[in-house]
Formats: structure tokens, C-alpha cells, sequence
């Protein structure tokens, strides 16, 4: 039954039945092993797992880059994959050229292009469903290393090459998708830093450069102790209380963006009643302020969303809840704001792991106008 499962994708596109083969990867790759030990014959590139094919002088911008001729470089056409077959972290990323006619790379990177196989559906196919295999296939103690022979004595399952196309064609619609939209988030990012260096006081001054129509008056420094609000602390979570599932999710410092509630369900733990019930727990609320105490950066705090749980949060998490004198959004943008951020790292303290005492993250100074400015 599994055998046949393994056969059949839960998901097709519409008119392809036919089972998956089992085939060797060496059955589509071919090598390529034209090399060269002139530098400048051909620009220089580089493999990056996050960043794909780069221009070498590029990616290593901040530093200088050394290099022996002797040594030689495999030449990478456009269109043609490779991968660094030395690992430190026995994690391999397949990355194809496609910024340049022809490139040259280290001897490090192994060169092949494909035959009767779709590009877009391999390279997807072995980056993602392959890891485990690739990091089992690498040898060695200290660097693992993956040789492209050993790549291409490996197994998997393929689909005939018109739902291969399918398959890649639509992934990389997804992928394109992904990548014009990550780009206008890091706009946005960039936008509201600005925004914050601007709509709120620097330098001890009383008045921001940019307000909105209307408001004039002075802003006020206050202690976030001072603001009227209820502070307390999470629980002390021990590793006994700690389980994969439960009736309260814990909200963990890892979860504390700047700013920004990451869900990582992949790590989610939880807490059992009776726990919750013997520790006399501090149930936390969508809607409260949960500030991590924590580096890297210490002071960050994120409002809790509604993840249809109830929430619990561990002692390295402070718990703010509202006052009628200040608008939570703000309060949020003003603990996020680089120069508070700033302020909670001189008052932190710790040789290996940096935090910031509750009594210390009270004295923090909050800058704010009235209420309504607050609001806009």
C-alpha cells in the first residue's frame, strides 16, 4: 500500500494517471567538463543557498576575494545547474545560471545540464524532496562531499516529461510570485523604518520631524513603569510542563519578532491544564503586548494575535496590558523603534545570555504625544 502511495502525487494536474517511475538521477544529468584556468576569460560566479547564482565579485563585495589559477574552474553555461559538493552543515542547494551566458566557478562546484527531464520541475524536485537522500549520500568526517558520481547513482520517483513541465512551470509561476512580493515587503520594511526615524523624536527633542495635520504640542517623556499599565511576567516553564499538545499553546521568545508574531507551528509547544492549574499560570489574551526579555534584540514585543488558543508565555516574557493613556499600536511602534531598542540593550546585562530584568525594562523611557496623535 505505501509502495503505491509513493507512486501517485496527492495533487495532479488534470489528465495525468499514470504512476511515477522510480529513477536513477544520472538517467537525466549530463556532465559538463569544460574547464578553463584563465580567470578572465568569463565572469566569476559563486553558489549561494540563499541567494542562487551570483556574480562572485558581488557576493563577496565586502572582502577581498583570492584566487589560484592553477587550480582551474569548471565553465557554467546559462541554463546549466551546479551545487557545492563541500558541506558543513551537510545541507546542499542545486542552483542554475541564469543571469549569464557563461560563467566560470571553483572546482568545488560540480557542472551538469539535463536530457529529457524539465528544468524547472528538477531543480524544484531535488531541492525539495531529496534532502534527507543528499545529506545521507555525502561522505567524509569533518566536510561531507557529495560527488556528482554519487548524485547520479541516486533514486527517486519522476512523472512523464509532459507533467514535469506542468508541475514546473507552475512552481516557478509561484516562485516568481514569491520573489516580487518578498521584494516589496523589504520596500515596506524599509518605508516604515524611515517613518519611524521621522514621525518620532530623535536626539532629546520634544517635536518629530514629520507630524500629521493638526498636532503641534510637545511630546512627553514617560517611564513605561509610569504609563498606568499592567506589567507582569510569564511562568516559570519547566521541561516537566512541556509537550507536543495541550490546551495552551506557549507563546515562546522565539516566536517575539520586532513587531511581528512568528507562528513557527513546526516548533509549537504546549501546556496541560493540570499544569496550568498547579502553577496558578498567567494566562495570556490576543491583544496583550508580550515583550521579549531576551536577545537578539532584547525589548523586541509583538501584539498577540488570536491563533484560536488559549496562550500561556515563558518568565523571559513580559505581559503589558491596556491604559486609557496610551494606543497599544503606538506603544508597539515606540518599543520597536531602533532608538528604544537601543535604550533596552544598554540596560541589559548578561555574559551568555543577554536579557533585560523586568525592574530595568519598567525604567525604559517612552516618548508620546496625546491620545489621539498616539492613535493617528
Amino acid at each position: 500500500m505505501k509502495d503505491n502511495q509513493a507512486k501517485y502525487p496527492q495533487l495532479r494536474f488534470k489528465g495525468f494517471t499514470d504512476p511515477w517511475d522510480k529513477r536513477y538521477l544520472g538517467d537525466y544529468v549530463v556532465d559538463y567538463t569544460e574547464k578553463t584556468t584563465q580567470e578572465n576569460q568569463f565572469p566569476v560566479l559563486t553558489s549561494s543557498q540563499q541567494q542562487g547564482i551570483v556574480l562572485q565579485s558581488e557576493y563577496f563585495s565586502d572582502r577581498q576575494v583570492t584566487t589560484d589559477e592553477n587550480i582551474g574552474y569548471f565553465v557554467l553555461p546559462r541554463g546549466y545547474f551546479t551545487y557545492r559538493s563541500r558541506s558543513d552543515n551537510n545541507i546542499f542547494v542545486f542552483n542554475r545560471n541564469d543571469i549569464i551566458d557563461k560563467g566560470i566557478i571553483s572546482y568545488f562546484y560540480p557542472v551538469f545540464g539535463l536530457i529529457n527531464a524539465d528544468s524547472n520541475f528538477f531543480l524544484r524536485r531535488i531541492n525539495n524532496g531529496l534532502n534527507r537522500q543528499l545529506a545521507i549520500a555525502a561522505e567524509g568526517t569533518g566536510q561531507h562531499v557529495l560527488s556528482l558520481k554519487k548524485f547520479k547513482k541516486m533514486e527517486t520517483r519522476f512523472p512523464s516529461l509532459p507533467e514535469q513541465k506542468q508541475i514546473g512551470e507552475f512552481l516557478e509561476c509561484l516562485d516568481d510570485l514569491i520573489t516580487v512580493n518578498q521584494r516589496k515587503l523589504a520596500k515596506l520594511k524599509e518605508l516604515k523604518q524611515g517613518y519611524l526615524q521621522k514621525m518620532f523624536p530623535q536626539n532629546g527633542s520634544k517635536f518629530p520631524q514629520l507630524r500629521f495635520a493638526g498636532f503641534a504640542d510637545a511630546w512627553e517623556q514617560r517611564k513605561l513603569g509610569n504609563l498606568g499599565l499592567n506589567i507582569s511576567d510569564g511562568d516559570w516553564i519547566e521541561k516537566q510542563h512541556i509537550f507536543e499538545n495541550g490546551q495552551y499553546r506557549i507563546i515562546q521568545t522565539g516566536n517575539i519578532g520586532v513587531d511581528e508574531y512568528l507562528d513557527k507551528p513546526q516548533n509549537a509547544k504546549y501546556f496541560r491544564q493540570e499544569d496550568f492549574n498547579q502553577l496558578k499560570a498567567n494566562e495570556i489574551f490576543p491583544g496583550d503586548i508580550v515583550v521579549c526579555r531576551l536577545a537578539d534584540p532584547a525589548g523586541r514585543a509583538v501584539i498577540l494575535p488570536n491563533i484560536g488558543k488559549q496562550m500561556v508565555t515563558s518568565v523571559d516574557v513580559a505581559i503589558l496590558r491596556p491604559s486609557s493613556r496610551i494606543s497599544f499600536r503606538f506603544l508597539v511602534s515606540q518599543l520597536n523603534n531602533p532608538r528604544n531598542l537601543k535604550q533596552v540593550q544598554i540596560m541589559a546585562s548578561g555574559s551568555t545570555r543577554t536579557r533585560i530584568s523586568r525592574k530595568n525594562l519598567e525604567r525604559e523611557i517612552i516618548q508620546l504625544p496625546n491620545i489621539n496623535e498616539q492613535k493617528r
